[in-house]
């Protein structure tokens, strides 16, 4: 299959090395030529693996979005979900009927994305689809080196609109047959793991990690009570799913540190992780995405969904309160809420048409 791969952090790297060595035709684009250079001058990317160390040649590797999008039946948008939007506008002009684009995870960027697509005159009928975390856990080396720790053994998966369910979904099973469907695109938002897992990590964690020059926030930094705001957290994303009628499995977070194969990452996942110690690093609390993407978009969007569904949700908004008064601003204002996707006075039976039928 012909894929698009965008961005240049971890999750794109991967993603272009992966798909490549599962025999598709990988398309890689970054925006920063200088950043690019290794990659665009070899057109290879050093994957490191449970396999080993080897260089993977890709189709391409270019700076020119058109080039990478031209044909492409799957794109993959790894990004942190505060690019989604200024990446969509960037694409508007490129985009046919028949693609599809996949977050990896989406913070409700289906919807998101769909709305600037459409903002920047973008009529193209696509598919996008959402799931609750990356693919692999995975961390780069350098500029064109990425090591993949472990890949996901089960992806939720949810399409907007569903009325392009089917298209979308085996575009994307074609390329990650992880995935799992569940009902639509804000069933797969409220799977997404990364508002419930960093925010109590970075924000509990705060003092060492201004004190240290590099800290592992999964593994000194995971202490019993932390996992206990974690799983009150994760009670509180469970308890909004099932006021809105979405089915179970909701993927609780516990399964992740439980290491028995039922969360996205299967077995033992958290002791790979943090034997790797590519995760031991410098976390700016103010600047790193576990704040800008995990707290003031994603965790804003949960407790905007919580009060519209009327659930409690007290640790996520106290989680928001803190990551707030931390980098100094309103998240609760300024966060990827319902309310700033002009959602909030939507009815269930109008949102339910809208995640049907999409943004006209």
């Amino acid at each position: 299959m012909d894929i698009a791969v965008l961005g240049g952090g971890n999750g794109s790297h991967a993603a272009a090395a992966d798909l490549t060595e599962q025999g598709h035709r990988v398309r890689f684009w970054r925006r920063d030529r200088e950043a690019f250079r290794p990659v665009l001058e070899s057109g290879a990317i050093t994957l490191e693996d449970f396999r080993g160390s080897r260089k993977v040649a890709l189709t391409l590797a270019t700076d020119d979005l058109g080039a990478a999008i031209r044909g492409a039946e799957l794109i993959v948008v790894p990004m942190p979900a505060f690019a989604q939007e200024p990446m969509a506008r960037s694409l508007a002009r490129h985009l046919a009927d028949g693609q599809v684009l996949f977050l990896p995870p989406g913070t409700f960027g289906c919807y998101a994305m769909t709305k600037a697509l459409r903002g920047a005159g973008c009529r193209a009928e696509i598919a996008i689809g959402e799931t609750g975390t990356l693919p692999w856990l995975t961390r780069k080396h350098g500029a064109d080196h990425v090591a993949i720790t472990t890949r996901a053994t089960r992806l939720p998966t949810g399409i907007f609109p569903t009325r392009l369910h089917d298209h979308g979904l085996a575009r994307i099973k074609a390329a990650f047959p992880a995935i799992e469907p569940v009902e639509d695109g804000l069933s797969a938002a409220l799977m997404n793991a990364g508002p419930i897992l960093h925010p109590p990590l970075i924000l509990m964690n705060a003092g060492p990690l201004e004190h240290f020059e590099k800290w592992d926030i999964h593994n000194e930094g995971t202490q019993k009570s932390i996992r206990r705001v974690a799983d009150a957290l994760d009670a509180e994303r469970i308890r909004a799913r099932k006021a809105l009628g979405y089915r179970p499995p909701h993927f609780p977070l516990a399964d992740h540190y439980a290491g028995d194969g039922k969360w996205m990452y299967g077995n033992l996942a958290h002791e790979k992780l943090t034997d790797s110690g590519d995760w031991r690093e410098r976390i700016d609390l103010k600047t790193h995405r576990y704040m800008q993407e995990d707290v003031r978009l994603g965790l804003a969007f949960l407790v905007s969904v919580a009060e519209w569904a009327k659930v409690q949700a007290p640790v996520a908004r106290g989680l928001l309160a803190l990551g707030s008064a931390v980098v100094g601003e309103d998240f609760r204002q300024t966060g990827r809420t319902l309310e700033n996707l002009g959602l909030a006075k939507l009815s269930w039976s109008a949102m339910t048409a809208l995640l049907r039928d999409g943004v006209q």
